[in-house]
């Protein structure tokens, strides 16, 4: 059997009405080649660490068309798998005035589908969305975009696979142990998450968007300054952060960009420049190594937040789509704590405007959790920084990274801030209302949807998808919806007043769920309102290779005007 010259992918990125960017990594320093019916755009290589990208543009398709595509390496045919039951890849552009389809979810591990993996993980439900799309089935919808909201990998708490990976290279007994240390175990790591044939496929034919989350480099990463001291101590954790940055550039940042974007990007200049001066010289056999730039870039976004900007924003037709940086952007002096520092801000609130149908947030950390765990968290985080004195705020810091209260609500001078401006796109102050402003994210393992309280002007929602594949524990299922809703949340509210904190400047409620599925979501424009939709996995007969996608719930958003919420269904 002849080993295929791709080693990931095809990937197709950032899609819009005329143009594609598509993402391979290959075996060997090439020329990669994209195909379609009538035109062919090509790269080369860039080298990083000893393994080799590519992200080849192809422009000049038609609005609203679906072209198929092939792959080729150095003139080998490397895409579509001659042996492969899928169907082909396509692209599938953007059209004027076409109301947006999206999906989107977070937390997805990357073990095996068989028996032991779905008893352990649960069923895939990103594989089971892919299937059905594949069989063309109507009852799901072919999204424009596919948007993961982070935790894509796993960089601390590992795969039998990928420990098997780490131990033949070094010895994981020593630190860092069964987590990733440098780029060649996290370059390992996505070829797990991306290799399964089907989630191949739904990748190659599905432009997506991707922001980060903790796990994607490792646990509460960046709750606090004391967090973020005591990593420092520990000497594998520069080649850690180093790794796990450069890697995300090149995995899952690169592409989220336009081709303008990407002009201005400091990294893909290189890049860039280095082709033109390539094909000047006639030197086609060179390949740019970015090891080294990339390494010092990384520990500089480390060292300084407001260096780079990973955070991004995309329009589509009548909806943005602002999608937020929750974690490298924060500012952690207790002086000025913030989720966001004033740079990242300053460019949200520019971004923060009317005049869409629906102004759409993508943050991997709920704006609104539900009500009692957001007065835990601010209730933490006064206590931490010292409301109840020193003595309290060691015991709230332990807290805070023993059970993950990082989130908004931890961040009570960002919260406040996003909430007012979040509030004025809806009051129709910084241009035309929306119909809604609806916030996306993931990360807390399980999904809902809730609703700010007002009786005019736009709907502000918070819609949750979260597991991919990683359910919660049933203990915590337990011990979160006790602490999340009923008299848990006047005692929160109770409890973090003492602390000094002020009541919410919002005041929001479930509308459903939780849901503590792995789930997939999408999100629809129809002329009732914004309609959206969870899906799960489930085995049929046995079959653990082919699992089926299964409807949790599906709400509808009415425009104002109407009741606010149509339960099309929910279990």
């Amino acid at each position: 059997m002849t080993t295929s010259p791709l080693v990931l992918g095809p990937i197709l990125r950032h899609v819009d009405e005329v143009s594609a960017s598509i993402w391979v990594e290959t075996r060997e320093s090439a020329t990669v080649t994209v195909l379609t019916p009538h035109r062919s755009a090509s790269a080369r290589t860039f080298a990083v660490h000893g393994h080799h990208y590519a992200l080849v543009h192809v422009e000049g398709l038609a609005a609203g068309s679906v072209t198929p595509y092939s792959v080729e390496v150095d003139g080998t045919r490397a895409w579509p798998d001659v042996d492969s039951s899928l169907p082909a890849s396509v692209i599938s552009t953007l059209e004027r005035g076409r109301p947006l389809r999206m999906s989107f979810g977070s937390c997805r591990t990357s073990v095996p589908h068989d028996k032991a993996g779905n008893r352990s993980h649960g069923v895939d439900a990103l594989r089971a969305f892919a299937l059905q799309l594949a069989a063309r089935d109507r009852v799901i919808e072919w999204p424009d975009l596919m948007l993961f909201l982070g935790d894509q990998v796993y960089a601390d708490s590992t795969s039998a696979a990928m420990q098997e990976f780490i131990a033949a290279r070094r010895d994981i007994h020593e630190p860092p142990g069964k987590e990733l240390a440098d780029y060649e175990e996290y370059a390992h790591l996505y070829r797990l998450a991306w290799s399964d044939e089907a989630n191949r496929w739904l990748l190659s034919t599905v432009s997506s968007a991707m922001i980060f989350d903790d796990h994607d480099v490792r646990d509460d990463w960046n709750a606090s300054l004391s967090w973020k001291r005591t990593m420092e101590a520990k000497p594998w954790w520069h080649g850690r952060i180093v790794a796990g940055l450069a890697s995300y550039w090149v995995h899952q940042h690169i592409g989220n960009l336009s081709a303008a974007e990407r002009a201005e990007d400091e990294i893909w200049r290189r890049i860039a420049e280095h082709g033109r001066a390539s094909e000047l010289e006639s030197e086609l056999e060179s390949e740019l190594d970015l090891s080294e730039v990339l390494d010092e870039f990384a520990a500089r976004c480390d060292r300084e937040s407001g260096s780079y900007r990973w955070s991004f924003c995309r329009d589509f037709a009548d909806s943005r789509l602002i999608v937020i940086d929750s974690r490298a952007a924060r500012e952690l002096d207790p002086a000025s704590r913030a989720l966001l520092d004033e740079e990242e801000t300053g460019w949200l609130d520019e971004r923060m405007r009317g005049g869409f149908r629906h102004l759409l947030v993508g943050t991997s950390l709920p704006f609104l959790l539900p009500p009692g765990l957001h007065h835990i968290e601010s209730w933490d985080e006064a206590i931490s920084e010292g409301a109840w004195g020193r003595l309290a705020a060691a015991v709230g810091e332990r807290l805070r990274q023993a059970f993950d209260l990082e989130h908004w609500g931890a961040f009570q001078r960002s919260f406040r801030r996003l909430a007012e401006m979040a509030t004025e796109v809806a009051d129709g102050t910084r241009g035309e209302p929306p119909e809604t402003v609806t916030f996306l994210s993931g990360d807390v393992h399980f999904s809902y949807i809730s609703e700010v309280e007002r009786s005019s002007g736009s709907r502000i929602v918070q819609a949750v998808c979260s597991p991919i594949r990683n359910p919660m524990h049933v203990v915590l299922r337990t011990f979160n919806a006790v602490l999340a809703y009923g008299i848990a949340t006047k005692l929160a509210a109770r409890l973090a007043r003492t602390a000094g904190v002020a009541d919410p400047p919002l005041h929001w409620s479930g509308i459903a769920g939780p849901w503590f599925d792995n789930c997939l979501a999408s999100l629809v424009e129809t002329p009732d309102g914004l309609r959206v939709r969870w899906v799960s996995g489930i085995v049929e007969r046995g079959d653990m290779l082919r699992p089926e996608a299964k409807e949790v719930a599906a709400i509808t958003v009415k425009r104002r005007g109407s009741s606010s919420v149509s339960a099309d269904s929910q279990r």
